[in-house]
Protein backbone atom coordinates (compact mmCIF):
# COMPACT_ATOMS: atom_id res chain seq x y z
CA UNK A 1 0.00 0.00 0.00
CA UNK A 2 1.35 3.29 -1.01
CA UNK A 3 2.80 5.50 1.70
CA UNK A 4 1.72 9.28 2.03
CA UNK A 5 2.34 11.90 4.91
CA UNK A 6 -0.01 14.06 5.21
CA UNK A 7 -0.61 17.83 6.81
CA UNK A 8 -3.55 20.24 7.60
CA UNK A 9 -3.26 23.52 6.21
CA UNK A 10 -1.37 25.12 8.62
CA UNK A 11 1.61 22.59 7.82
CA UNK A 12 1.11 20.75 10.96
CA UNK A 13 2.37 17.32 10.83
CA UNK A 14 -0.83 14.85 10.82
CA UNK A 15 0.58 11.14 10.47
CA UNK A 16 2.15 8.89 7.86
CA UNK A 17 -0.30 6.51 6.87
CA UNK A 18 -1.80 4.60 4.10
CA UNK A 19 -3.49 5.64 1.05
CA UNK A 20 -7.19 5.25 0.99
CA UNK A 21 -6.79 4.03 5.07
CA UNK A 22 -10.16 5.99 6.21
CA UNK A 23 -13.13 5.48 5.03
CA UNK A 24 -15.62 8.81 4.11
CA UNK A 25 -17.98 7.80 7.04
CA UNK A 26 -14.96 7.78 9.82
CA UNK A 27 -12.96 10.54 8.68
CA UNK A 28 -14.56 13.74 10.65
CA UNK A 29 -14.21 11.40 13.51
CA UNK A 30 -10.81 10.43 12.72
CA UNK A 31 -9.46 13.98 11.98
CA UNK A 32 -11.16 15.28 15.33
CA UNK A 33 -9.50 12.47 17.35
CA UNK A 34 -6.47 13.94 16.16
CA UNK A 35 -6.60 16.85 17.00
CA UNK A 36 -7.16 18.59 13.19
CA UNK A 37 -9.32 21.28 12.55
CA UNK A 38 -9.44 21.28 8.69
CA UNK A 39 -8.16 19.47 5.86
CA UNK A 40 -7.51 20.57 2.61
CA UNK A 41 -8.94 18.79 -0.43
CA UNK A 42 -5.99 17.27 -1.43
CA UNK A 43 -5.19 16.03 2.02
CA UNK A 44 -8.79 14.40 2.38
CA UNK A 45 -8.35 12.45 -1.06
CA UNK A 46 -4.84 10.99 -0.01
CA UNK A 47 -7.06 9.88 3.07
CA UNK A 48 -9.79 8.55 1.08
CA UNK A 49 -7.63 7.15 -1.32
CA UNK A 50 -9.53 9.05 -4.54
CA UNK A 51 -9.29 11.40 -6.72
CA UNK A 52 -9.29 15.62 -5.29
CA UNK A 53 -12.37 15.74 -7.49
CA UNK A 54 -13.95 12.69 -5.99
CA UNK A 55 -13.85 14.16 -2.51
CA UNK A 56 -16.81 16.48 -2.68
CA UNK A 57 -19.16 13.31 -3.83
CA UNK A 58 -17.43 11.11 -0.96
CA UNK A 59 -18.20 13.68 1.83
CA UNK A 60 -21.72 14.63 -0.06
CA UNK A 61 -23.43 12.04 2.68
CA UNK A 62 -21.05 13.25 6.09
CA UNK A 63 -22.08 16.99 5.14
CA UNK A 64 -25.59 16.47 5.25
CA UNK A 65 -25.57 14.85 8.57
CA UNK A 66 -23.21 17.59 9.67
CA UNK A 67 -20.04 16.61 9.83
CA UNK A 68 -18.04 18.40 7.51
CA UNK A 69 -18.54 22.11 6.71
CA UNK A 70 -16.66 24.00 3.65
CA UNK A 71 -15.90 27.78 4.60
CA UNK A 72 -13.49 27.81 1.32
CA UNK A 73 -13.15 25.88 -1.80
CA UNK A 74 -10.95 22.97 -0.96
CA UNK A 75 -11.07 23.61 3.11
CA UNK A 76 -12.91 21.07 4.56
CA UNK A 77 -13.64 21.34 9.06
CA UNK A 78 -14.88 18.12 10.61
CA UNK A 79 -17.29 19.55 13.02
CA UNK A 80 -17.68 18.32 16.74
CA UNK A 81 -20.61 15.36 17.47
CA UNK A 82 -22.10 17.99 20.12
CA UNK A 83 -22.32 20.61 17.14
CA UNK A 84 -24.01 18.41 14.57
CA UNK A 85 -27.48 18.09 14.00
CA UNK A 86 -28.04 21.91 15.20
CA UNK A 87 -27.53 23.71 12.10
CA UNK A 88 -24.30 25.52 12.80
CA UNK A 89 -20.71 25.18 13.89
CA UNK A 90 -19.40 28.48 15.72
CA UNK A 91 -16.65 30.09 13.35
CA UNK A 92 -14.12 31.36 16.12
CA UNK A 93 -13.92 27.37 16.15
CA UNK A 94 -12.25 27.40 12.70
CA UNK A 95 -11.55 30.89 11.31
CA UNK A 96 -7.79 30.60 12.17
CA UNK A 97 -7.70 27.20 9.65
CA UNK A 98 -9.95 29.43 7.29
CA UNK A 99 -8.01 32.04 7.02
CA UNK A 100 -4.37 30.93 7.74
CA UNK A 101 -5.78 28.51 4.72
CA UNK A 102 -6.60 31.74 2.77
CA UNK A 103 -3.41 33.55 3.65
CA UNK A 104 -4.98 36.56 5.27
CA UNK A 105 -4.49 38.15 8.45
CA UNK A 106 -6.99 38.88 10.66
CA UNK A 107 -9.37 39.26 13.92
CA UNK A 108 -12.09 38.80 15.31
CA UNK A 109 -14.28 42.72 15.53
CA UNK A 110 -17.35 44.91 16.01
CA UNK A 111 -19.98 43.17 18.19
CA UNK A 112 -18.89 39.83 18.13
CA UNK A 113 -15.15 40.98 19.96
CA UNK A 114 -17.58 43.18 22.29
CA UNK A 115 -19.71 39.73 23.20
CA UNK A 116 -15.80 38.20 23.84
CA UNK A 117 -15.81 40.86 26.51
CA UNK A 118 -18.28 40.83 27.59
CA UNK A 119 -19.85 43.67 26.44
CA UNK A 120 -22.53 42.88 23.50
CA UNK A 121 -25.71 44.93 24.42
CA UNK A 122 -27.50 42.50 21.98
CA UNK A 123 -26.54 39.16 20.71
CA UNK A 124 -24.50 39.77 17.85
CA UNK A 125 -26.46 37.86 14.44
CA UNK A 126 -23.13 37.20 12.52
CA UNK A 127 -19.91 36.84 12.64
CA UNK A 128 -17.43 39.83 12.47
CA UNK A 129 -14.27 39.55 11.09
CA UNK A 130 -11.76 42.31 10.32
CA UNK A 131 -9.37 40.91 7.32
CA UNK A 132 -6.43 41.36 5.17
CA UNK A 133 -8.37 40.93 1.66
CA UNK A 134 -11.16 40.65 0.34
CA UNK A 135 -13.23 37.58 1.74
CA UNK A 136 -16.79 37.21 0.38
CA UNK A 137 -19.68 37.12 3.34
CA UNK A 138 -20.60 32.93 3.99
CA UNK A 139 -23.74 31.77 5.48
CA UNK A 140 -22.69 28.22 6.49
CA UNK A 141 -26.41 26.31 8.70
CA UNK A 142 -27.36 29.15 10.54
CA UNK A 143 -24.46 30.67 11.40
CA UNK A 144 -23.46 33.99 8.97
CA UNK A 145 -19.51 35.14 9.09
CA UNK A 146 -19.05 39.23 7.76
CA UNK A 147 -16.15 39.93 6.35
CA UNK A 148 -13.83 43.60 5.81
CA UNK A 149 -11.53 44.40 4.75
CA UNK A 150 -8.66 46.84 6.58
CA UNK A 151 -5.49 47.40 5.25
CA UNK A 152 -3.81 47.71 8.64
CA UNK A 153 -5.41 45.07 10.35
CA UNK A 154 -1.91 43.46 11.73
CA UNK A 155 -1.52 46.93 13.17
CA UNK A 156 -4.44 46.40 15.46
CA UNK A 157 -4.02 46.07 18.94
CA UNK A 158 -5.47 42.80 19.80
CA UNK A 159 -5.79 39.77 22.71
CA UNK A 160 -5.83 36.25 22.20
CA UNK A 161 -9.31 34.02 23.03
CA UNK A 162 -8.35 30.38 23.26
CA UNK A 163 -10.92 28.44 21.16
CA UNK A 164 -10.43 24.52 21.11
CA UNK A 165 -8.12 24.44 18.25
CA UNK A 166 -5.96 26.97 19.72
CA UNK A 167 -5.53 31.25 20.24
CA UNK A 168 -7.79 33.63 18.20
CA UNK A 169 -7.11 36.93 17.97
CA UNK A 170 -9.68 39.41 19.25
CA UNK A 171 -9.35 43.26 19.01
CA UNK A 172 -8.87 44.73 22.38
CA UNK A 173 -11.50 46.58 24.23
CA UNK A 174 -10.17 50.06 23.34
CA UNK A 175 -9.76 49.03 19.51
CA UNK A 176 -13.46 47.42 19.44
CA UNK A 177 -14.50 50.55 21.29
CA UNK A 178 -13.26 52.45 17.91
CA UNK A 179 -14.53 49.94 15.70
CA UNK A 180 -18.21 50.33 16.18
CA UNK A 181 -17.47 53.83 16.57
CA UNK A 182 -15.85 54.62 13.06
CA UNK A 183 -18.49 51.94 11.70
CA UNK A 184 -22.32 52.20 13.49
CA UNK A 185 -23.71 50.60 10.80
CA UNK A 186 -21.67 47.58 11.78
CA UNK A 187 -23.03 47.63 15.53
CA UNK A 188 -26.45 47.85 14.81
CA UNK A 189 -26.79 51.74 14.88
CA UNK A 190 -25.05 54.56 16.92
CA UNK A 191 -27.30 53.77 20.02
CA UNK A 192 -26.39 50.00 20.15
CA UNK A 193 -22.75 51.35 19.50
CA UNK A 194 -22.96 53.90 22.01
CA UNK A 195 -23.97 51.39 24.61
CA UNK A 196 -21.19 48.67 23.74
CA UNK A 197 -18.63 51.30 24.64
CA UNK A 198 -19.99 52.40 28.08
CA UNK A 199 -20.21 48.72 28.47
CA UNK A 200 -16.82 48.20 27.49
CA UNK A 201 -15.52 50.80 29.56
CA UNK A 202 -17.75 49.48 33.15
CA UNK A 203 -15.48 49.02 36.11
CA UNK A 204 -12.23 50.90 34.38
CA UNK A 205 -12.28 48.43 31.21
CA UNK A 206 -10.79 51.01 28.62
CA UNK A 207 -7.04 51.97 29.24
CA UNK A 208 -7.08 55.75 28.51
CA UNK A 209 -3.55 55.52 27.20
CA UNK A 210 -3.83 52.99 25.00
CA UNK A 211 -7.32 54.02 23.78
CA UNK A 212 -5.31 57.61 22.13
CA UNK A 213 -2.64 55.40 20.55
CA UNK A 214 -4.61 53.27 19.06
CA UNK A 215 -7.33 55.80 18.04
CA UNK A 216 -4.15 57.23 15.43
CA UNK A 217 -5.33 54.09 13.54
CA UNK A 218 -9.04 55.42 13.06
CA UNK A 219 -10.82 57.79 11.58
CA UNK A 220 -10.53 60.87 13.85
CA UNK A 221 -14.35 60.59 13.75
CA UNK A 222 -14.16 57.62 15.33
CA UNK A 223 -11.87 58.58 18.36
CA UNK A 224 -14.43 61.90 18.90
CA UNK A 225 -17.50 59.73 19.22
CA UNK A 226 -15.45 57.79 21.84
CA UNK A 227 -14.60 60.25 23.74
CA UNK A 228 -17.71 62.62 24.03
CA UNK A 229 -19.61 58.83 25.34
CA UNK A 230 -17.25 58.35 27.11
CA UNK A 231 -16.78 61.73 28.63
CA UNK A 232 -20.95 62.05 28.99
CA UNK A 233 -21.55 58.06 30.22
CA UNK A 234 -18.86 56.68 32.27
CA UNK A 235 -16.42 57.81 35.26
CA UNK A 236 -13.61 57.25 32.49
CA UNK A 237 -10.69 59.14 33.70
CA UNK A 238 -7.45 60.83 31.87
CA UNK A 239 -9.32 61.34 28.69
CA UNK A 240 -7.08 64.33 27.87
CA UNK A 241 -4.37 62.31 25.41
CA UNK A 242 -7.36 60.76 23.46
CA UNK A 243 -9.09 64.39 22.88
CA UNK A 244 -5.92 66.14 21.99
CA UNK A 245 -5.67 62.80 19.45
CA UNK A 246 -9.06 64.60 17.97
CA UNK A 247 -7.58 67.73 16.86
CA UNK A 248 -5.03 66.37 14.71
CA UNK A 249 -8.13 65.57 11.95
CA UNK A 250 -10.52 68.01 10.14
CA UNK A 251 -11.52 70.92 11.63
CA UNK A 252 -14.86 70.92 10.62
CA UNK A 253 -17.25 68.77 13.15
CA UNK A 254 -17.46 65.19 12.56
CA UNK A 255 -21.26 63.90 13.37
CA UNK A 256 -22.00 61.48 15.87
CA UNK A 257 -24.42 59.78 13.80
CA UNK A 258 -22.69 59.28 10.38
CA UNK A 259 -26.71 58.36 8.94
CA UNK A 260 -27.90 61.39 10.49
CA UNK A 261 -29.05 65.24 9.68
CA UNK A 262 -26.03 67.79 9.19
CA UNK A 263 -27.33 70.04 11.96
CA UNK A 264 -27.45 70.16 15.73
CA UNK A 265 -24.82 71.69 18.29
CA UNK A 266 -21.60 71.05 18.18
CA UNK A 267 -19.31 69.96 21.48
CA UNK A 268 -16.19 71.74 21.32
CA UNK A 269 -14.33 69.42 23.39
CA UNK A 270 -14.78 67.04 21.12
CA UNK A 271 -15.77 69.07 18.01
CA UNK A 272 -18.55 66.48 17.33
CA UNK A 273 -21.86 68.16 16.07
CA UNK A 274 -24.77 66.48 17.90
CA UNK A 275 -27.28 65.44 15.93
CA UNK A 276 -28.81 62.32 17.70
CA UNK A 277 -30.49 61.76 20.84
CA UNK A 278 -28.61 58.63 22.57
CA UNK A 279 -30.95 55.76 23.87
CA UNK A 280 -27.80 55.06 26.28
CA UNK A 281 -28.20 52.60 29.51
CA UNK A 282 -25.93 53.78 32.58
Amino acid sequence: MPIVTIYVTTGTLITTLGVGSVPAPRLADWALARGRVALATSDAAQLLGVPPGQVRVRLRAPMLRGEWVAPARGLWVPVPSQHRGLGSYPAIEYIDAWMTYLGASYHVGWLSAAALHGAAHQAPQVFQVACSKTVKDRQIGRARTEFHARANVSRILVTQRRVAAGDVPVSSREATALDVAAEPAWAAGIDNAANVIVELADGGGLDATLLAETASLYPVAAARRVGWILANNTDTKNLGKLRRATTTGAHTPSLLSPSGPRRGPVDKDWNLRLNADLGVDV
